[in-house]
């Protein structure tokens, strides 16, 4: 487990959410909150986080949607400690569990209406991260067809999956999808107005028969390039990430 003074206690969603993250290894930035933020979940449904981490999605959706029945999967213990830590302090209940998506946890073998994923998406190769976990976190070792065909066996009929990964990636998320998910949308998150989209958030539901769409890139930042140290994000990526607003209401 991390010792306390290896902790940093970063704030989300201007405060409204505190996360404990280890200041060396994997630490959650903008892809949680925007997958969070892609979830259609109601209150009162249910919501499987496959690779929770320290809980940065699953706690941005609680506290976006309450009444949500949260749970959380998690391979290495250390952060799944941080996880129901952090689910604690900040007031949101999320059942979190060890374990690996081959070999998921008993008390997860069930159905829910929702799964989110934010699988691993850099390449192994080249020289991986000093920091184990960070390595583990981000780097990819399970394909990305494993977590499609593992968040399809947590899904009831008519059940979500939304997930973020590289947009590279994405020609292997659609080829996985199969016959069991369609009605399947695809979101470019570019991070500026006219740059190419190097993230995708992807939505389809189990058993779904819809025509694929592919929406309007989402731009997070203002103007051409950085200038200086001051906030450029855009209005709607303020929205969601300051305010925590739902990033594909106007597409429902």
């Amino acid at each position: 487990m991390f010792a306390a003074d290896a902790l940093s206690d970063d704030k989300f969603l201007c405060g409204r959410l505190r996360l404990l993250q280890p200041l060396k290894g994997y630490r959650a930035a903008t892809d949680p909150v925007l997958l969070a933020a892609a979830c259609p979940a109601v209150t009162g449904q249910s919501v499987l986080d496959l690779g929770c981490g320290a809980g940065a999605a699953s706690l941005c959706l609680g506290l976006r949607v309450p009444g949500l029945a949260l749970a959380g999967l998690e391979l290495q213990p250390a952060y799944a400690d941080l996880a129901r830590q952090n689910a604690a302090r900040n007031g949101v209940a999320v059942e979190v569990h060890e374990g690996s998506l081959s070999r998921m946890p008993r008390d997860l073998r069930r159905d829910f209406d929702h799964v989110i994923a934010n699988p691993p998406y850099y390449p192994t190769g080249g020289s991986p991260s000093p920091v184990a976990g960070r390595a583990t976190a981000m780097q990819v070792d399970t394909p990305l067809a494993d977590w499609v065909a593992a968040a399809a066996r947590r899904l009831r009929p008519g059940g979500w999956l939304t997930l973020i990964c590289g947009a590279d990636g994405l020609p292997q998320v659609l080829g996985a999808l199969g016959t069991k998910l369609g009605s399947a949308a695809v979101l470019p998150l570019a991070a500026r107005d006219g740059r190419p989209a190097l993230r995708v958030i992807l939505q389809a539901r189990k058993g779904g028969r819809a025509a694929f769409r592919l929406l309007a890139p989402f731009v997070i930042h203002r103007g051409a390039a950085h200038d200086g140290d001051r906030e450029s994000y855009t209005a709607a990526a303020n929205a969601v990430l300051r305010d925590g607003a739902d990033l594909l209401a106007s597409f429902r």
